[in-house]
């Protein structure tokens, strides 16, 4: 018989009320890790710390997760050295639970303003996840002026673009130092917007995983009180 496991999901709720859905095929071969106020914030600040890490376009998500199980797991046994475990898919899980709610109040604190929220992980959160778009390319700008290229463009030590001459076949020519500065820089924004993109895509699949699970708790929820109402 398949074991079964635990999905939690934010509530519709603003301020972030969860609701359990069980889900077939989890491994579950010791009791099922409860959140405590403690392990869950030893699990937003170790996540978050590894935020650079999560937000690179290729990485190996399943063992970063690991890693940050590893992690809440040593500091929840730091007080007394006691027997708890916490699974990386349960870390996951519970991350993505609170991606939903901290969304749901990002979006309340835009319309009404910071204040207006009371969720007590929601400025932790937001100090790293709510950046904003300038600032992001801020970081961008700022990893490029360390390498050859943007010194290049902070030294300015490259030759003008300067106006073909009229009638001159200038196919056979190399293009300008510039030229190829801006190509590249074109390419790097192409990229950017393809990793944009692609991360889109990913948060649209956990918002449809979410949905799905949703659906099957109102379904058992509902066979269960058909089987009430039978016997």
């Amino acid at each position: 018989m398949d074991n079964i496991g635990t999905l939690v999901i934010q509530g519709s709720e603003v301020e972030g009320v969860e609701t359990a859905v069980t889900i077939a095929g989890a491994d579950k071969t010791k009791a099922e890790f409860v959140w405590t106020l403690l392990a869950t914030w030893h699990l937003v600040n170790t996540r978050l710390e590894m935020d650079q890490a999560f937000d690179q376009p290729i990485c190996k998500k399943k063992k970063l997760w690991e890693t940050v199980a590893e992690k809440v797991n040593a500091k929840l046994r730091e007080p007394d050295g006691g027997d708890v475990t916490v699974k990386s898919y349960e870390c996951d899980l519970k991350w993505r639970n609170m991606l939903t709610t901290y969304r749901k109040n990002a979006a309340r604190a835009k319309r009404l303003g910071e204040a207006s929220v009371h969720w007590e992980f929601f400025r932790r959160m937001h100090e790293v996840l709510g950046k904003s778009q300038e600032e992001i390319q801020n970081l961008r700008q700022a990893k490029l002026s360390g390498t050859k290229v943007g010194k290049a463009m902070a030294s300015k030590r490259f030759t003008p673009i300067l106006p073909s001459p009229t009638g001159a076949a200038s196919s056979g020519s190399p293009r300008p130092p510039q030229d190829v500065l801006q190509l590249y820089m074109e390419l790097q924004e192409r990229k950017l917007k393809m990793w944009a993109q692609q991360k889109a895509l990913e948060e649209r699949k956990i918002e449809a995983i979410n949905n799905l699970a949703q659906a099957i708790s109102s379904l058992a929820q509902k066979n269960t009180h058909m089987d009430k109402d039978g016997r």
